[in-house]
């Protein structure tokens, strides 16, 4: 790697470092209590400190009831609260009060690019988990999508470090604010579900730092984030759960975290290593932190004073968030209005238009018969899988959506088309690459031949994108694309809306379809947001996350032959799903993942190859049309303002996501073709003309120096390009820094 003029470097480090450091807006809480603790610590026993360093039940950790001290109560999911489990098992304990509402899921906020909303779910998220007695929200899920393929793709926010990083801030700030701890995951480079209890991530240090660290580094640095969750992985050689890089010289040291780091569910492999390296507390039992910490504690080999470190970093938060009794808990009805607004506000702004060769908005004038034709219309997505899930009150379909707002004006007739790949079929290990049902298929044939339009629903389900196991293609599952090209023949009116957490092969359905949609797994109130943008009452504004491959073998972890790995006698299948059924989680054999792209991650890598894609990063379009003009970039003290004019140009009021990248193309080491550094989501009024500023931070700007161990900012020549996706950026100036 090229470097720069060594004077320099010292220079333009505590430049950057310092820059970071004021970037921590949100000064820590965690901090007030420190005389408090030191008392409480005293006062306690060998016994009771070992006590709070494991679980108590599947979801709580506990406190020091004869001082006061409350347990540590656990939120799990970070789309929805999850429902009441028995105290020691997975099966529900079966209330009626713990329903909640369930929010778009990661992916779905992500494509809002809006920190507002963002703060908004974050807020809602603990309001609810307030009402159901808990402490800590399991959320956000904030690593880098590496791999469209993944299991919990839908689950995390983006490709790009700057979007998840900043998204990832506002929930942090809004469930705190709001009284909630969160609890950032997976901690880190979980990217792949397959092979995630034992596989064995190595990468450079710069590109861990830029890409797949740095929404942590924010959320903490910059939302005072108490809590992360420590990944089943291994990171260059340690498992996460004992990696004293991750835990100790990065988050403690130089993020300056004071909270509490708890083990992803059975993901501690030691006693001695974890516990030293700084880990709180392993969940959900007490195999490694329980009676073989206090036999280490009374041999030797860990220090009380180690324990007391432990214990105070989790008396910080205990302290910090005010207990809820447990007699208050569950007690009223949760899934409330308020939240459901803002779980339908993100759906609407979630929604991605594709394509619109001018089927869409639908006009109940011309159409008089719609046939919805796909199981996706009717299949609920807040269950299914393994992991996460939410017992909603409410979850409204697609097929709901339509026929409450267009149902009046327009007969409408469903047929399911397909047979969606489910619970059964996993049981059974069926591919869900399936043929389609002929049956199934000629009725939604003869039904297509009737109707003025066509909506099909394709995608993939809760089934198919599930934690514990990656999808194996992208390929659209029970024979789709043979659905959509039958439907096609016998009427070319034909909208196709894709329901799914991640990128899909579309390269079928987008070919015969007039239009097409990307409506994500989209909460309780996505049905009602997809019907209100299908008919023309909201327009889209969602802007794509992540970019969305053409095939599989341009994706750079698939091109540089790194994933998917080969294991052989793989029969104890995921570390999650054996602690679920009492399995053992020890593995024998260890697996590299090579991480040879470095941070040429998303559309870093198609830029720099080149690679043409189905749909690049930050793609979507609008019922709208929007000129960007007048672009000028201000130095400031911060970094850089980007000034510049937007115009809505069509007779549609609609919001835009603006977004603003850089260049950096005299750089002296590797930099990508171009880089997000901003963005800011505006509603405008048909015809209204914004004067629009976006701030590009110094501390964005910045590089991870691997000699000297920390961020550099290079001086030199910046060209800055604005506007409303990665590959279309009409206005350009040249700065610098």
């Amino acid at each position: 790697m090229k470097t720069i003029h060594i004077k320099a470097i010292a220079i333009i480090a505590t430049l950057c470092t310092a820059t970071i450091a004021m970037a921590q807006s949100y000064p820590t809480r965690l901090l007030s209590h420190e005389a408090q603790i030191e008392t409480i610590v005293k006062d306690m026993t060998l016994e009771e400190k070992i006590a709070m360093l494991h679980g108590k039940n599947m979801f709580s950790s506990a406190g020091i009831p004869r001082l006061g001290i409350a347990d540590i109560e656990y939120a799990d999911g970070p789309f929805g609260i999850r429902e009441e489990m028995e105290p020691h098992s997975w099966n529900s304990a079966h209330l009626t009060t713990d329903s909640a509402t369930f929010f778009p899921t990661g992916s779905a906020l992500a494509a809002t690019w809006s920190t507002d909303w963002a703060y908004a779910y974050g807020r809602g998220m603990s309001r609810e988990a307030r009402l159901r007695g808990k402490d800590m929200i399991l959320g956000p899920a904030i690593n880098i999508q590496r791999i469209p393929t993944g299991g919990r793709t839908y689950e995390y926010l983006s490709e790009d470090p700057l979007l998840s990083g900043m998204l990832s801030v506002a929930y942090t700030r809004g469930a705190q604010d709001d009284g909630t701890a969160v609890c950032l995951k997976h901690y880190a480079l979980n990217n792949q579900e397959n092979y995630r209890g034992f596989v064995d991530v190595r990468i450079s240090d710069r590109a861990m730092h830029e890409v797949y660290l740095r929404p942590f580094e924010m959320a903490v640095r910059e939302a005072d984030a108490w809590g992360l969750m420590a990944a089943y992985n291994k990171v260059n050689g340690r498992w996460c759960s004992e990696n004293e890089q991750l835990l100790t010289t990065i988050l403690r040291k130089q993020w300056g975290f004071p909270g509490m780091v708890i083990s992803d569910w059975g993901g501690v492999h030691s006693t001695v290593g974890a516990v030293t390296a700084g880990m709180n507390v392993e969940m959900p039992g007490s195999r490694y932190m329980g009676q073989a910490l206090l036999d280490s504690v009374k041999a030797g080999k860990v220090s009380e004073e180690v324990i007391n470190e432990r214990v105070k970093e989790i008396l910080r938060v205990r302290l910090t968030v005010a207990p809820i009794a447990k007699e208050q808990a569950n007690r009223q009805p949760v899934g409330n209005p308020e939240e459901m607004a803002t779980a339908l506000e993100v759906a609407r702004r979630s929604i991605v238009l594709l394509k619109n060769n001018g089927l869409l908005p639908i006009n109940p004038q011309r159409v008089k018969s719609i046939a919805v034709i796909g199981e996706n219309a009717v299949t609920t997505m807040a269950l299914g899988g393994v992991g996460a899930g939410v017992k909603t009150r409410c979850e409204i379909t697609p097929l709901e959506g339509l026929q409450k707002l267009l149902g009046g004006q327009v007969r409408i007739t469903y047929v399911p088309g397909y047979k969606s790949y489910g619970r059964e079929s996993r049981n059974q290990r069926l591919d869900p690459v399936q043929q389609a049902d002929h049956q199934l298929l000629a009725q939604a044939v003869k039904a297509a031949k009737r109707a003025d339009l066509i909506i099909y629903f394709a995608g993939d389900n809760r089934e198919v994108e599930t934690e514990g196991s990656d999808r194996k293609t992208i390929t659209l599952p029970s024979g789709q694309d043979e659905v959509a090209k039958a439907l096609a023949k016998v009427n070319p009116r034909m909208i196709t809306v894709i329901v799914s957490g991640g990128p899909v092969d579309v390269s079928t359905v987008s070919e015969v379809s007039g239009a097409l949609l990307a409506s994500w797994f989209n909460g309780s109130m996505g049905g009602q947001a997809l019907a209100e943008v299908l008919a023309g009452e909201v327009s889209p504004s969602g802007k794509l996350p992540m970019t969305w491959p053409r095939k599989l073998e341009d994706v750079p972890a698939y091109a540089t032959g790194t994933y998917p790995q080969e294991v052989k006698n793989n029969n104890q299948g995921d570390i999650f799903v054996g602690l679920v059924n009492n399995q053992s989680n020890q593995r024998s054999q260890q697996l590299i993942a090579p991480y040879a792209e470095e941070g040429m991650v998303g559309y870093r890598w198609y830029d720099s190859k080149n690679v043409d894609v189905a749909y690049p990063f930050g793609y979507g379009l609008s019922y709208a049309q929007f000129e960007y003009s007048d672009i000028k970039v201000v130095p400031t003290a911060e970094g850089f303002d980007v000034h510049f004019v937007l115009t809505n140009t069509s007779s549609v009021d609609a919001e835009e996501v603006a977004q603003v990248y850089v260049s950096r193309p005299q750089s002296h080491i590797w930099r990508p073709i171009k880089e997000l550094k901003g963005f800011k989501r505006v509603a405008l009024k048909a015809g209204e003309r914004k004067n629009m500023s976006v701030t590009v931070r110094r501390a964005d700007l910045c590089h991870w120096d691997e000699a000297a161990q920390t961020w550099m900012l290079e001086p030199g020549k910046i060209v800055v390009h604005v506007g409303g996706s990665s590959n279309q950026l009409p206005l350009h100036q040249e700065t610098e820094i």
